[in-house]
């Protein structure tokens, strides 16, 4: 079965390398456009589309090949609003300006398409996280900032790096905070069927179709 990871995030293969899984990685080049709704049904949103989109490319080359598609975003709520990705290094300091000793919320929406000839089913699912940071000083968040580590996050911070020494307390999976919910992901894909082989060796991946 050809297995692909709809995302370009490092750490989305990072984690699905842990599975044991042998699959490609084909992003979604399309811009999602976010729903209206609560980040449970943003996130879903968004991965739903990334997943969508890079179905129909891969069925079109490979119309008789089982497939599964694995699409997943992962977006950081404070009160309601979502914190994307810093616009530039102010934007990041104002972000974690917001988020230092605050409580704050990382919701990861997955929708898995598994497809063989002229059949198919989707699942979707999300996972949330909440994280509570420590005070953090402005030159904390400079120096920060000038590493160079929140440019391309949700939220300003990647807590897989410096910024786990800002991390008080998690209530839920970190590896959802980090980009994908591993556990729960395994658990929907022997729900579908699909064989894991977690214990036997790490797969490999490739890039392209």
């Amino acid at each position: 079965m050809k297995i692909i990871l709809a995302s370009a995030s490092p750490r989305r293969r990072e984690l699905l390398e842990r599975l044991g899984l042998t699959f490609e990685v084909i992003p979604a080049v399309g811009e999602e456009i976010p729903i209206e709704g609560t980040p449970d049904q943003v996130v879903i949103g968004l991965a739903r589309q990334k997943a969508e989109e890079v179905y129909e490319q891969v069925r079109a080359a490979h119309a008789q090949e089982e497939c599964l598609i694995i699409g997943a975003d992962t977006l950081v709520f404070l009160e309601g609003e979502i914190l994307g990705k810093p616009k530039d290094p102010a934007d990041a300091a104002a972000v974690l300006g917001r988020l230092q000793n605050r409580t704050h919320q990382v919701y990861t929406g997955v929708t898995l398409y598994h497809g063989a000839a002229d059949t198919s089913a989707v699942v979707s699912f999300y996972v949330r996280t909440d994280v509570t940071m420590y005070p953090i000083s402005s030159e904390e968040i400079a120096a920060y900032v000038d590493s160079g580590e929140p440019m391309d996050k949700a939220g300003s911070y990647g807590i897989q790096g410096k910024a786990a020494v800002f991390i008080k307390k998690i209530d839920g999976d970190y590896q959802n905070v980090v980009g994908l919910p591993l556990a729960r992901l395994y658990q929907e894909l022997k729900q579908m069927g699909i064989k894991v082989n977690l214990f036997s060796g790490e797969g490999d991946q490739t890039d392209g179709i």
